[in-house]
């Protein structure tokens, strides 16, 4: 048999009927489900070091376990030494598996790393999708803090497929990730 995320099979067995019942849902199809995970960051810094990006490169490819791509300038902008084309960036999108897995360890083992940690912030953009600033990248297993050159943030978006604010919220609550005032709303 093959293997399946943790939280893969929770979403259909616990999470799914769960949603129907709260929402009132007629099919399955209707029930919000995650569609990717994006994880973004800036590094306006790789404009004089450009040493940085590739040591950034390695620590988000090992965070995420894919391969991280750079994002580009889209203008010049000279009071940042910017010019068009330049690498000031790098992203992954994780689907599927990968993404069941990351948020698995983002939830068990990430966030309760971070000192002094309250719960996150429930502010959703409008159209069910969630972001999800990190302050620094240490916070993940996967890195060796004796090798850390510079601390780098990063945000994490979850995309779902929710049509409110409001289902979005039921969704990643469910999920498991540890909303600030979750106690209160349910």
């Amino acid at each position: 048999m093959a293997y399946v995320p943790t939280l893969k099979t929770t979403y259909k067995e616990q999470i799914i009927p769960a949603l129907m019942k709260e929402f009132n849902y007629t099919t399955v199809m209707q029930v919000p489900k995650l569609q990717k995970i994006v994880i973004n960051q800036g590094l306006g810094q790789a404009i004089a070091d450009k040493k940085l990006l590739e040591v950034a490169m390695n620590e988000l490819t090992a965070i995420a376990g894919q391969k991280a791509v750079t994002t580009k300038s889209k203008k010049d902008i000279s009071n940042f030494k910017l010019r068009k084309g330049m690498p000031i960036g790098l992203r992954v999108t994780l689907r599927a598996d990968r993404m069941y897995e990351f948020m698995e360890r983002l939830i068990a083992v990430a966030l309760p790393r971070i000192r002094d940690f309250k719960g996150i912030n429930e502010k959703f953009d409008g159209q069910g999708n969630y972001t999800l600033g990190v302050t620094e990248q240490i916070i993940f297993p996967e890195i060796d803090i004796d090798k850390i050159v510079k601390i780098f943030g990063m945000e994490i978006t979850f995309v779902t497929s929710a049509q409110t604010d409001e289902e979005a919220y039921a969704l990643l609550s469910k999920f498991g990730l540890p909303f600030k005032n979750a106690k209160k709303n349910q």
